[in-house]
């Protein structure tokens, strides 16, 4: 395995980090973490915890208060029909889940359905699991979803999986009620797999959240991933989660998790139990000022760079995914082999702006950059005054 590695791509998100702190007084819209606070019952809980000395060995998949919650959030919240808790396994945050998640199911040569654009780890994790992404692009006409036709006609018979990613990262397209049904209906006709990644499921402005597992028949093939991250502004803390039916799959997933983690932290999974049996009122919270901020930046965004980003606010997540004027560019000098990188790093090195150029999202993104809205007021006021003063000493041509 050590050789194999050396293929795996390592996301442009990593070197756009590095590069960032060597940047005095960043502007980090390149990550997306919450600036929020974690909620007063996750601290409190992760407190008692410590001073309960809960700091020992746990079961592999997690603590039964926990998986016992998880399962009772997706029955009621998500409208899964999860039977057993022991259907629930608790892991390192929602990254680590994928990793999990595809290496039980994935055997050498297997083809995943990925969208285009997708966070770039998932194209990795495929890869090391021995899979083979196959990214269909998501239309930005169509709010960055699906053309469905589309989905069908890349399907092949080495297709084992779908991947979800409703809302998606980076875009904010968010699949609707029907489109799930016909999806489900390839699935169910093509004796596919689905792996739904829902990190942003309260991250909804228009429209709704529909996990597709919830569908009649459908979480016998469907695995949904969750994380706390987004959620509860914890995203170092890292406890992501999953529900999977299938016995013999569970059995290698805990063989996964067992030999990548052992048990996920104690304190961390403690406290998401206080998060979850506390009062929800912070997902509410957050999530309108969330849009308060992607509505401020989008508005501050047309006055920094006029012809210079074009896009629509999206309909979840919280991310800017704008494509760049290419002419704009040509004319101000700022050219190069990738049209994203070059603006990402010119944005970086003179605005001190933290932003993903679109190519590590998929090759047709490629002319679009990612900035993430959620961060504080104060840093997306100031993002957008830098932006507007670098922008405004490009020399035109």
């Amino acid at each position: 395995m050590g050789s194999f590695y050396d293929s795996v791509p390592v996301s442009a998100i990593v070197r756009i980090r590095d590069m960032m702190y060597s940047v005095k007084d960043p502007f980090r819209l390149d990550q997306g973490d919450v600036s929020f606070d974690a909620p007063e019952t996750f601290k409190q809980a992760v407190a008692k915890a410590m001073a309960d000395n809960r700091t020992h060995y746990l079961p592999t998949t997690g603590i039964p208060p926990l998986r016992k919650a998880f399962a009772e959030k997706m029955r009621t919240k998500n409208h899964i029909p999860v039977g057993s808790d022991d259907e629930v396994m608790v892991t390192n945050g929602g990254t680590h889940g994928l990793y999990a998640v595809f290496h039980a199911l994935l055997d050498p040569g297997d083809e995943v359905i990925v969208p285009e654009p997708e966070w770039p780890p998932t194209m990795a994790i495929v890869q090391t699991a021995g899979g083979r992404g196959v990214q269909v692009p998501l239309r930005e006409e169509l709010g960055w979803r699906w053309n469905i036709d589309e989905v069908e006609r890349a399907i092949t018979p080495k297709t084992k999986v779908l991947y979800l990613n409703s809302p998606n990262n980076p875009s904010g397209g968010i699949l609707t009620r029907p489109e799930l049904e016909r999806l489900a209906q390839i699935a169910r006709d093509r004796n596919l797999w689905v792996v739904s990644d829902e990190a942003y499921e309260d991250v909804i402005f228009n429209g709704e959240h529909i996990s597709i597992a919830s569908l009649p028949g459908m979480y016998e093939r469907t695995i949904p991933v969750y994380t706390m991250s987004k959620t509860y502004a914890v995203t170092g803390v890292r406890v992501g989660y999953f529900a999977m039916k299938d016995a013999k799959l569970r059995e290698r997933a805990l063989k996964i998790i067992l030999y990548t983690t052992s048990n996920v932290s104690s304190i961390a999974q403690y406290g998401a139990v206080g998060a979850l049996e506390g009062s929800q009122q912070c997902i509410a919270d957050f999530r309108t000022e969330l849009k308060y901020r992607r509505d401020m930046f989008y508005t501050g965004l047309q006055e920094a760079a006029p012809g210079v980003f074009s896009g629509t606010p999206p309909d979840g997540a919280f991310y800017a995914f704008v494509k760049i004027n290419a002419e704009w560019a040509k004319n101000a000098g700022i050219t190069g082999d990738s049209l994203s990188w070059a603006m990402a790093e010119y944005l970086i090195k003179h605005g001190r702006i933290g932003c993903v150029p679109g190519l590590d999202f998929g090759p047709s993104c490629e002319g679009y950059i990612r900035f993430c809205t959620c961060r504080s007021r104060e840093e997306l006021t100031g993002a957008l005054a830098s932006m507007k003063e670098t922008l405004s000493r490009v020399p035109a041509r």
